[in-house]
């Protein structure tokens, strides 16, 4: 049994019932529409989110009907959001296959994306009359946006700023990862106190989640994520901004902004890369990581279900140390 397995071996059932009823939201006969949603089934990916709604919920109580309902609306909300990012990012490959702009074309990604989004609504709608659902959910969808504009903003500044660097992952990784161990602690009868603290675990690995999947850019394991993709989309990540601020090195300064201004060259690129190893940036972000990943252990409650609690710590190691 690998790891991920470990991590939903205590909510199996439950998860198996959000496959099914995933499915059944996504089902259409439109033959345009049938082809995409068959192809974003096939890149859905280890379902890390669905997973920590179903173990907040389980932390502090039942996994119900909304608790279900909740994590099938923030799962599609996150793909309407990948959709989206695609075609503005002009991504042609999505966990290893290629994306759906790539596979078909921008136009059928962005009506997909709004299709899916709007399934996320009605989802949600589904939920009942709690209005904190609601609220963390609306401002969920508007913190991925603004996360997506100030990244694009970023792309015209001079500066590399680590605070930057974070404001932007925050509001959209980490905030997604914090909005599911919410909902699901609230859905599932928990307190405001159990859902805040679950949140700020979401958030941590959240980011850890957004740390790692930076360092696979490096080329540091086989993800199915080409070396230099980031770059290549004009992307500064957190090895490059801390190894060019450590050591004050203007000329890659200078070509790291070369680089979001996607005017580089492949060999420019790979030199980039190769100073960012070579003058620590990934050990300097491993430290950051290592770092969070104490902080979120320290929030599980392990007083509480034992199964469920080793499950979560298990959680925050994988997104900290994972190799795929």
């Amino acid at each position: 049994m690998d790891v991920i397995d470990k991590i939903k071996a205590p909510v199996a059932a439950e998860m198996d019932q959000f496959n099914e009823s995933l499915h059944e939201e996504l089902y259409n006969d439109n033959p345009l529409l049938k082809k995409a949603v068959e192809h974003l089934l096939k890149t859905s990916g280890k379902q890390l989110r669905p997973l920590l709604v179903l173990l907040s919920a389980r932390m502090v109580g039942k996994v119900n009907d909304n608790v279900i309902r909740v994590a099938i609306a923030l799962e599609l909300l996150h793909t309407a959001s990948l959709l989206h990012d695609d075609v503005v990012d002009e991504s042609d490959r999505r966990r290893g296959l290629p994306s759906l702009n790539a596979f078909m074309t921008n136009q059928v990604a962005v009506l997909t994306g709004d299709y899916v989004l709007s399934k996320s609504l009605e989802c949600c709608a589904a939920l009942g009359d709690d209005v904190r659902v609601f609220r963390y959910f609306s401002q969920l969808g508007q913190s991925l946006a603004d996360g997506e504009l100030l990244q694009i903003h970023g792309n015209d500044s001079e500066e590399l700023s680590e605070t930057a660097y974070f404001d932007v992952i925050s509001r959209k990784t980490a905030s997604l990862f914090s909005v599911c161990a919410r909902l699901g602690a609230l859905t599932a009868g928990g307190t405001e106190n159990d859902a805040e603290r679950l949140a700020q675990f979401g958030k941590l690995i959240g980011i850890c989640f957004q740390l790692r999947d930076d360092v696979f850019d490096y080329g540091t394991a086989e993800v199915g994520k080409p070396l230099g993709n980031d770059m290549r989309e004009g992307k500064i990540t957190l090895p490059a901004i801390y190894a060019i601020n450590h050591t004050g090195n203007e000329a890659m300064r200078a070509l790291a902004l070369k680089v979001r201004r996607r005017e580089a060259s492949s060999e420019e690129i790979r030199q980039l890369i190769d100073f960012s190893i070579s003058e620590g940036g990934l050990d300097y972000v491993q430290w950051r990581m290592k770092d969070m990943q104490g902080m979120a252990d320290g929030l599980i409650d392990d007083t509480r279900d034992a199964t469920i609690a080793e499950a979560l710590h298990l959680l925050a190691s994988f997104v900290a140390e994972r190799v795929f």
